[in-house]
């Protein structure tokens, strides 16, 4: 299935209710043959509002291109890095200085995701390495005079949820309740935000309704109302949202912000495969 880069340069976007901050940016995918040179997509960028680029790695050459622009720029350790990023303290500084202090202060990087989606792989062994790789990362940072300058989270997805319908009644899966909230406890000690990938398209694939498709895609609905709590939803992103944060809630972490770290709309697909190009 192939996720359109225009769509997928995604809602890169804090969402805090008690502070009312956010900001929209964008992801910077490179798999493709005919993109355009990160200088380049540096001063398309200026021209517009965005505000934050995120990279699925640590690109020099990009990552260059974003100096002396404002831009604020995260950054990602592989799912390959996290077992080394775990074990060897040096490891971790060795990627800081390479990939953070190499470049900062002029590009303006404010956070690193250490790995993507890891809890979706169910390999238990990488999914124990992940928070130890976090804190290391978040030592490194801290000897580097970059703590709480530059921030250290995670990707996920929304399989993290075990209940999402209605919004209100969000809730961590059992299965990696004990994990997300170690996890969890490092971000609010930390500052760093939750980082989760909600995707309308996987709800419509699952109802693929005409009402469901408009409900998907901010088109005009009727809308559909939370029974726990009678807020009114005109879009599945928001839906999916607010059921993460209520699943935030429910864990005792109000104070933890959401980063939807990516979202998009595939623009082709399997004949068989409902919702793609449309």
């Amino acid at each position: 299935m192939a996720f359109s880069i225009l769509i997928s340069l995604s809602l890169l976007q804090f969402l805090n209710l008690a502070s009312a901050q956010s900001f929209i940016g964008v992801n910077y995918g490179q798999v493709a043959d005919n993109l355009p040179s990160p200088s380049a997509t540096a001063k398309l960028l200026q021209s517009t509002a965005v505000q934050k680029v995120r990279l699925y790695g640590a690109d020099p050459a990009i990552i260059k291109a974003l100096a002396n622009t404002g831009i604020g720029i995260v950054i990602g350790a592989a799912n390959g890095d996290i077992p080394a990023l775990a074990s060897d303290p040096n490891f971790a500084t060795q990627w800081i200085n390479s990939n953070v202090l190499a470049h900062y202060p002029a590009s303006k990087i404010i956070l690193i995701t250490v790995g993507n989606e890891v809890l979706l792989t169910n390999d238990q062994n990488l999914i124990s390495q992940l928070l130890p790789a976090m804190q290391n990362m978040q030592r490194a940072l801290n000897s580097a005079a970059l703590g709480g300058k530059v921030k250290v989270s995670t990707v996920h997805s929304m399989a993290i949820l075990s209940r999402s319908d209605p919004p209100s009644s969000g809730l961590f899966n059992p299965a990696y309740q004990d994990t997300m909230r170690r996890l969890l406890q490092f971000q609010k000690d930390n500052g760093s935000p939750l980082a989760v990938n909600p995707y309308p398209f996987f709800a419509y694939q699952s109802d693929p309704r005409p009402e469901t498709l408009a409900f998907c895609l901010f088109q005009p609905n009727s809308g559909r109302v939370d029974s726990g709590n009678g807020i009114k939803y005109m879009n599945m992103f928001d839906a999916q949202v607010d059921a993460v944060r209520s699943a935030l809630n429910a864990m005792g972490f109000n104070d933890v912000e959401i980063l939807v770290a990516e979202t998009g709309w595939p623009y082709n697909g399997d004949s068989n495969e409902a919702g793609p190009g449309v």
